[in-house]
């Protein structure tokens, strides 16, 4: 049966209103994925949806109607600290129309993982150009163990946490990483170029995902990245 909901998010930001303002609207690719913006109050937004406010740096909603009442929307309220930080107040609200409990439950886990990596972003990457690239991992890793056969692919210790410096195993060899979060179902790295998100979407009936914010200068095209993490976690779950 079809329910509304919302899941409201508040948190202040080391950035000014005008930074975080970017990071939202022309940014995106940098912590959640692609996305663009048509700057005007009823220009077009993601998925084919409407702008509904467009007022920078402190107002931005974008919004999606589709047929018997059914609505996805996600508001973003700027409000800037003495200190020139942000508060940063999100809320995303519509219709799940099935599955109600674990829709909620994964959106508002989804939600606080991408606002965390928003902030990663903007301590570390900020305006950089990106390169963007996700993959799916097989459906044999939709398992109640397929998160923690990924994690231990990647070699990371059992009790990593938030500041944990590793040596992982990823595409193409080794490499040094700082744990920059870390919940039971999903997974931060960042390295000295990249952002690399791991989801444990098994947890909510779908197979494991990963995503990868590329900084790098000489970053390789999207494509390439895919294929290689498409072949390191075909091995993982082989």
């Amino acid at each position: 049966m079809s329910r509304d909901f919302e899941i409201v998010r508040e948190h202040d930001i080391d950035a000014s209103p005008e930074e975080v303002w970017d990071a939202l609207t022309t940014g995106i690719g940098g912590w959640l994925w692609p996305m663009e913006y048509e700057p005007r109050t009823g220009g077009k937004a993601p998925f084919d949806g409407v702008v509904a406010a467009w007022d920078p740096p402190h107002h931005l909603v974008g919004r999606n109607d589709g047929p018997d009442g059914w609505f996805n929307q996600v508001e973003e309220v700027l409000t800037p600290l003495p200190d020139g930080r942000t508060h940063l107040r999100y809320v995303h609200s519509g219709v799940f129309v099935d599955d109600w409990d674990n829709q909620y439950d994964g959106a508002g886990a989804h939600t606080d993982f991408y606002l965390a990596t928003l902030r990663s972003y903007l301590t570390h990457f900020s305006r950089r150009p990106v390169t963007y690239s996700s993959t799916d991992a097989p459906a044999a890793s939709n398992t109640p163990g397929g998160f923690t056969t990924l994690r231990s692919a990647l070699g990371l210790p059992d009790e990593a946490a938030v500041g944990t410096e590793a040596t992982v195993s990823l595409p193409g060899g080794d490499s040094a990483v700082v744990v920059d979060y870390a919940e039971p179902n999903f997974l931060g790295l960042r390295t000295d170029t990249a952002l690399i998100r791991f989801f444990g979407r098994n947890a909510y009936g779908a197979p494991v995902g990963i995503a990868v914010h590329d900084f790098a200068t000489d970053a390789a095209p999207s494509e390439t990245t895919t294929a290689d993490w498409q072949e390191w976690v075909a091995k993982v779950y082989a």
